[in-house]
């Protein structure tokens, strides 16, 4: 006998009547996300059509509507006498079954699986961070989208004219050049800032200029690690780092982070003779936590002591908004075990694909020759572009306009939240996203999810863990201006609210040790 859907669970389905969106589209795409999450598994019965639309307060067509698409798609059944109840088989499941009958998918995998290395079948198993979410218009929709700079408030047409000009006067030298460590220019200007900006110790020759962070750090673990070698990694930690050193075969050691940052003595009880570390002091991905000068002192005399590599990233550190930041760990570093990374995809904008590598003396020729033959070098063109931004001042008066205005909305988006939920909110004063703890229970994925049916994409914090973590949503500021924010966690506030009622109206077990109800999957438990 199919369960009856309890009276309440249409509290998931609030509908906002002010969006653009047909109310019939919003309850077509809520109960759709209900079914495929399982908060609606196969054979629960629906409510009527005309009760449903009498909770929802809304017209008895609107309810029709959206059942009617969900039925055209598969996705629930009707039977005379018994009302309607979703598809024991999904539309999705269909897609997804081999054509050739003959040969069981169990096969097909195991076959596919033999062609892949032992690093090849590690790195498909490796999550990806997920491409931004789809809104209910069906448009890809990135607000909230940690990571993602105000591309808004870029000086577009400035960089363009340094394209031109560059591309005018100067583009058949630029062709014919071929610096392995990359435009010399550019890592002139490199070494004049950072030297400045990050107390980072170097000359122009020990920068090598990378496509981004994965082609430096892809670089840097071909260079530096064998297969099997022990590699501390911060848990929960960047997901680009744990998949370039998985394709370098290394033995990933996760290593808790508290408020101090990296835990060392942590990671020295795990596994103290590590042969690399990976960390991001600054400000760490995704908890957003500084790294106490204590432990960098600590990690520093450990490294040094087992002739351990240390991998700075210093993914956004340009972006703090009270005082200065403490200098990079490569400053400190008196052994020469640091490489430092630094990118602009984070400080200008996404899609320029450019970064660096700070490498010791003794490295440089050893990273040169694997440069050589990996053959990832970045245009030139794109590198005198950039030169010529940051030698004529434009870098750095962008720094100090969008410090203003990346400060400006995590303000708003902090005063925001703090009036819809009473959630408990971990701000820091730098970088360019916050972490919003979820509740005890709450499961973080499915509140993503949940989140993503009205168009705010929040990254789930589980997402980067490689052992169990709390619960938290990862919201990204720099990208969204005041009046979006406001919207925008008023409609967070509302699924995650409804998050909250479904859980406790159709879970009479939820307090106690186990659920057992529809919404098991709401639980932690």
């Amino acid at each position: 006998m199919a369960n009856q859907v309890k009276s309440g669970i249409t509290n998931i389905f609030e509908l906002q009547p002010q969006d653009s969106t047909p109310l019939y589209r919003q309850l077509y795409e809520r109960l759709r996300l209900a079914i495929l999450t399982e908060q609606l598994t196969a054979g629960v019965q629906l409510p009527s059509t005309r009760s449903l639309a009498s909770e929802l307060g809304v017209s008895r067509n609107t309810v029709l509507l959206a059942y009617d698409q969900l039925l055209a798609e598969g996705y629930i059944e009707g039977k005379v006498g018994s009302g309607t109840t979703v598809a024991q088989v999904l539309p999705e499941s269909l897609l997804s079954t081999s054509n050739n009958k003959s040969k069981p998918q169990f096969e097909y995998q195991q076959s596919s699986q033999k062609r892949l290395s032992h690093r090849g079948r590690a790195l498909a198993q490796t999550p990806l961070i997920p491409k931004p979410l789809q809104t209910l218009q069906g448009k890809q929709q990135r607000i909230f989208r940690a990571g993602i700079s105000a591309v808004d408030a870029f000086p577009h047409e400035l960089w363009s004219q340094l394209i031109a000009r560059r591309a005018r006067n100067s583009l058949q030298n630029l062709l014919t050049d071929r610096e392995l460590r990359g435009y010399l220019p550019l890592r002139e200007a490199i070494a004049a800032h950072i030297v400045v900006a990050r107390g980072v110790r170097c000359t122009p020759d020990q920068i090598i200029v990378v496509a981004g962070f994965q082609g430096g750090f892809d670089l840097a673990a071909r260079v530096l690690l064998d297969p099997g070698d022990p590699v501390w990694m911060e848990d929960p930690g960047y997901l680009g780092a744990r998949g370039a050193l998985i394709g370098a075969g290394a033995n990933l050691i996760p290593v808790p982070v508290d408020t101090e940052g990296l835990d060392v003595t942590a990671g020295m009880a795990k596994c103290p003779q590590a042969r690399l570390v990976y960390v991001t002091p600054s400000h760490q991905f995704p908890l957003g936590v500084t790294m106490s000068l204590a432990r960098r002192l600590a990690l520093l005399e450990w490294a040094n002591q087992n002739g351990a590599w240390v991998l700075e990233d210093d993914y956004d550190s340009e972006y703090r908004f009270v005082g200065r930041p403490l200098t990079a760990l490569q400053g400190i570093d008196s052994s020469d075990c640091v490489i430092y990374f630094g990118t602009f995809s984070k400080v200008l904008f996404p899609a320029l694909r450019l970064g660096y590598l700070v490498v010791p003396p003794d490295l440089v020729e050893a990273f040169i020759a694997a440069r050589h033959f990996i053959g990832t070098r970045v245009p030139t063109l794109e590198q005198a572009v950039l030169a010529d931004f940051m030698n004529e001042g434009h870098f750095n008066r962008h720094i100090r306009r969008m410090r203003s205005l990346y400060a400006e909305r995590r303000v708003t988006l902090v005063a925001a939240l703090k009036r819809e939920l009473e959630f408990e909110i971990y701000a820091p004063e730098t970088g360019m996203h916050i972490v919003l703890w979820l509740p005890p229970g709450m499961n973080d994925k499915l509140a993503s999810q949940q989140a993503a049916v009205v168009g705010i994409d929040a990254m789930p914090l589980s997402l980067f863990s490689m052992t169990q973590t709390r619960a938290g949503l990862l919201l990204g500021y720099a990208a969204v201006d005041v009046h979006q924010i406001h919207d925008g966690v008023q409609r967070l506030a509302t699924a995650l609210r409804a998050i909250q009622i479904l859980r406790l109206t159709c879970c009479p077990l939820a307090k106690k040790s186990r659920c057992t109800t529809m919404c098991d999957r709401l639980c932690q438990s």
